[in-house]
C-alpha cells in the first residue's frame, strides 16, 4: 500500500492533527474538578498515597497552616544521610554497601553482619552463564538505560523461581539485582562504545575484594586503576542517589507494579524506565548540556552580569535547549537547601582543585548564586530557588572521567536499594493495587456506520 516512507510520514502526520483537533484538555479542568494533577497538591506537595518506614524527605515546616522554608534533610530510616556520610569519612572507608543493609533491614548492622552482607552481595554478581553474549553483546543498545530495563526483565529467564514473593524470594532477587546492575551497565556501556562508536571496548572482570564503587570504576577504566579518593567520592555519590522518599515517580512507580504482586524483574525494569526520562534521573545529562552552551556563549566565567544575562536568554528561550529552563535549579520538596547538592558541591570542589577544573567549578556556583535572581527577573518569581543534585554530579561524574552514556546509569546502580526496598515493604505492607481515578471530560457520541462518517 506504501511505496515510500514519505507516504507513511504523511499517513502519521494526518493521524497527529486528527489527535490534536479531538483530545485537547483545557488546563481549567483540572481547577474546576479540584484534581491533584500530578498527585500534587496545590501548594506543590504530594498527595498523601500511603506510609513507609524507609525514608523521609524534609524541605520546609508547616506552620499555622503556612509553609516555612528551612534546610532540606533526606533520612534513612531515621537516620540523617550527612551523619551516614560524615561517619564515612571519619572511619575513612566506602559505606554504599552498608547503606544498602540500612535501606531494606531497618537498621546499622553490626561488623560482623556488614562483612557477611558484602560477601553475600559478591556471590551474587556473577551473572547467569553466556547473559553477557546472548542479552547484551549480541543486542547492542545506542542507551546504556534501555539495555538496562531489557537485562533485568531478562533475568526473569535465569531464574528458577522468578514469580515467588515470600519475603525469603524478594531479599534473594533484590540483592542480586542490586550486584548485578553494576556489571550489567559498565557492559552495555561498552558493547554500545564497540558496536556504534567504533572504539575498543574492554570487558574486565569485577574484584572480589572491592565494594560497588571500586568495581564499578575497576571494570570500566582500560587500566583498571582508580585512587582510594576517587572511589570515596563515587561512593558518596551512590549513597546519596540510594534512596528519596517512596513519592518519587520511580520508587512510586515501583509500588504501583508490585502492588499488583507481579514479579520483581518487571517492576524494576518499570523503575529503570521511569528514572531514564529527562524529568527525573536524566536531568543531571541536561545540567552537562546547558553547562557547555553557557561556557560556549559567555565570554567571561567570572562576570556575574553577563552570566545573569545568559541565564535569562536560557528562561525566555532564547538561549539553551529552547525548553525555558535552567537545569539543576529548584525541587518540588526542597526549599533552602537540597542536602544531596550541599555534600556534592563540598566534594567537588575539593576535586576540582585536584583535577585544575576550578573555573568551571566556580560557573557552576555562580549559576546556582545567580539562577533565583535571573526566575525573579524574568517570571516574576520572588519564592527560594535552591540547586538541586543534579547541578553537581554530572560535573564530578566528569572530573571522575565516567562517560555521559554512564551518567543516569550510575543513578540506577544506586537507586535499585531504595526501589527494592519500596517494593519488599509494599508487598509485606501493602494490601491494594494502587488505582487512583481519572475524572472522565469526553462527553457523549452516537456510534455512526462506516459508510455514513466523512
Amino acid at each position: 500500500m506504501f511505496e515510500t516512507q514519505n507516504e507513511k510520514d504523511a499517513v502519521i502526520g494526518r493521524l497527529c492533527a486528527d489527535y490534536r483537533e479531538t483530545n485537547f484538555i483545557d488546563p481549567h479542568v483540572y481547577e474546576n474538578y479540584k484534581i491533584k494533577r500530578g498527585l500534587r497538591e496545590p501548594d506543590g506537595s504530594g498527595v498523601m498515597a500511603g506510609a513507609t518506614r524507609i525514608c523521609s524527605v524534609r524541605g520546609y515546616i508547616i506552620e499555622d497552616g503556612d509553609r516555612i522554608p528551612s534546610p532540606g534533610q533526606l533520612i534513612y530510616r531515621g537516620i540523617d544521610v550527612n551523619a551516614l556520610l560524615k561517619g564515612y569519612d571519619a572511619e575513612g572507608r566506602c559505606g554504599f554497601e552498608e547503606v544498602v543493609y540500612l535501606l531494606l533491614m531497618g537498621k546499622l548492622p553490626s561488623a560482623e553482619e556488614l562483612e557477611e552482607f558484602k560477601a553475600l552481595l559478591v556471590s551474587l554478581r556473577e551473572l547467569p552463564d553466556h547473559f553477557t553474549e546472548d542479552m547484551i553483546i549480541k543486542a547492542p543498545s545506542r542507551d546504556v538505560m534501555n539495555k538496562m530495563a531489557r537485562s533485568v526483565l531478562a533475568m526473569y529467564s535465569y531464574d528458577d523461581n522468578p514469580d515467588d514473593i515470600s519475603l525469603e524470594n524478594l531479599l534473594r532477587q533484590a540483592l542480586m539485582l542490586i550486584a548485578r546492575l553494576p556489571i550489567i551497565a559498565v557492559q552495555a556501556y561498552q558493547v554500545k562504545k564497540r558496536h556504534y562508536d567504533r572504539e575498543s571496548m574492554y570487558l574486565h572482570l569485577p574484584c572480589d575484594e572491592y565494594g560497588t564503587a571500586e568495581n564499578f570504576l575497576h571494570i570500566l577504566r582500560p587500566d583498571q586503576k582508580f585512587t582510594l579518593e576517587e572511589a570515596r567520592l563515587l561512593d558518596a555519590c551512590l549513597i546519596l542517589h540510594a534512596e528519596h522518599g517512596a513519592g518519587n515517580n520511580s520508587a512510586f512507580s515501583t509500588r504501583v507494579l508490585s502492588s499488583t504482586g507481579t514479579d520483581t524483574y518487571a517492576a524494576i525494569s518499570a523503575a529503570i524506565g521511569s528514572l531514564k526520562g529527562p524529568r527525573h534521573g536524566g536531568a543531571n545529562l541536561q545540567v552537562c548540556r546547558m553547562m557547555e552552551d553557557i561556557k560556549a556563549n559567555v565570554s567571561d566565567w567570572t562576570d556575574e552580569q553577563e552570566v545573569q544575562e545568559y541565564l535569562c536568554k536560557i528562561l525566555r528561550k532564547e538561549a539553551g535547549d529552547g525548553s525555558g529552563l535552567i537545569y539543576g535549579m529548584g525541587h518540588a520538596v526542597y526549599t533552602l537547601s537540597d542536602p544531596r547538592a550541599v555534600a556534592l558541591k563540598q566534594r567537588a570542589g575539593a576535586l576540582a582543585q585536584v583535577k585544575g577544573m576550578e573555573k568551571e567549578f566556580h560557573l557552576i556556583s555562580l549559576v546556582e548564586k545567580l539562577a533565583p535572581s535571573a526566575f525573579a527577573e524574568v517570571r516574576g518569581v520572588d519564592r527560594i530557588i535552591c540547586a538541586n543534585v543534579d547541578l553537581y554530579s554530572g560535573f564530578i561524574y566528569r572530573m571522575l572521567e565516567i562517560p555521559t552514556e554512564l551518567y543516569t546509569p550510575l543513578f540506577t546502580i544506586a537507586r535499585v536499594a531504595g526501589w527494592c526496598s519500596h517494593r519488599v515493604e509494599e508487598l509485606s505492607s501493602g494490601s491494594k493495587v494502587i488505582r487512583p481515578a481519572y475524572k472522565f471530560i469526553g462527553g457523549k457520541h452516537l456510534y455512526v456506520p462506516l459508510n455514513n462518517r466523512k
